[in-house]
């Protein structure tokens, strides 16, 4: 009785009782831009994502892949641009927010967006066809220093992209030209690679595993400072055996992020709730089983945690495409 009292009390005297205001969540299904083609590690990716999303029912709304690679990516990076203050559209970002503003003068650099969170980093492989002649990276380099300028074909997804960039520091180490082949994903440069229509490739993990699996493909070396953690065996050996590059005279690495970016505009609290969901797909075991397999370095972050990761890898970035000659001049 002293309760409903309260309320009489509070309707005649005008008192508004209060309430805290609800959390923001989606109201409409959200989607998932991808700036790639199907197949390729960020697809695969977003995949696992959504399945997790609705397996745990982490969202109200569901969540719907589209796959827009056009013009290496600035075709799905400029819709998520341009769709300014829209909560319901999300960037699966990768480091083309670097290698899109450095190489085409293009205002699709992470400033652009809204960083939202990192969950992983990915690194980069040297790949040859399993009935290659090239049994160690060390191999392959003696070969690729013997052989005619041009001759060795390299395939990656996309020009002026992390895939070449990591070819021209090959080249530079080992003072030869190889003949770079651009594909629409990392998909189709691991058919080709199967098909032994090139010599090698760079691919993520996950882009040439299921190859290797297969016995088509063979990793030779991991273009990382280390050599990866995960010691269970995939084919042959596990990840964790493949030895890194440096390790085999070729001084070259590079990782990549893998993120996602609001549009421009997107509120604090827009950019929590997906932090949030984002942080409880990391911690599924769906998440731990999916990273062990294609073999990406698990690392959440978000605020100026990542914010500050952003700024370093720009840096970086635009040292390393300057040097490539992939800069664009302003």
């Amino acid at each position: 009785w002293y309760g409903v009292l309260l309320l009489v009390v509070a309707a005649l005297t005008g008192i508004a009782t209060a309430t805290p205001a609800a959390a923001w969540e989606p109201t409409k299904p959200v989607e998932f831009i991808v700036p790639a083609g199907a197949g390729g590690a960020s697809d695969q990716m977003a995949r696992t994502i959504q399945g997790i999303i609705m397996k745990y029912k982490l969202m109200k709304q569901p969540v719907m892949i589209f796959n827009k690679g056009g013009a290496s990516g600035a075709e799905g990076a400029m819709e998520v641009k341009e769709a300014k203050a829209d909560p319901h559209k999300l960037l699966v970002a990768f480091s083309l927010i670097y290698t899109l503003p450095i190489a085409q003068n293009l205002p699709l650099g992470w400033e652009n967006f809204t960083p939202v969170a990192m969950i992983a980093l990915d690194d980069f492989i040297l790949w040859v066809n399993s009935d290659s002649p090239y049994k160690t990276a060390k191999d392959y380099l003696a070969a690729l220093k013997a052989a005619p300028e041009g001759s060795f074909k390299m395939g990656g997804t996309g020009s002026k992209r992390e895939d070449q960039i990591i070819t021209v520091a090959f080249e530079k180490v080992a003072g030869k030209k190889i003949t770079y082949i651009p594909y629409k994903s990392g998909g189709e440069a691991s058919t080709q690679l199967a098909g032994n229509h090139i010599v090698s490739n760079v691919n993520n993990p996950s882009e040439n595993v299921a190859q290797w699996r297969a016995g088509k493909a063979r990793p030779l070396c991991v273009f990382s400072e280390t050599t990866m953690d995960y010691k269970k065996k995939v084919a042959d050996i596990a990840w964790s055996d493949i030895p890194t590059c440096k390790s085999q005279g070729i001084d070259v690495h590079y990782q990549m992020l893998r993120a996602f970016f609001l549009p421009p505009g997107a509120t604090k609290e827009q950019v929590a709730f997906y932090a949030d969901m984002l942080k409880k797909v990391v911690a599924t075991q769906e998440w731990k089983d999916y990273t062990e397999n294609m073999a990406l370095t698990r690392h959440y972050a978000t605020g100026e945690e990542f914010v500050d990761f952003l700024k370093k890898d720009m840096a970086k970035h635009v040292q390393l495409m300057t040097e490539a000659g992939f800069a664009a001049k302003k």
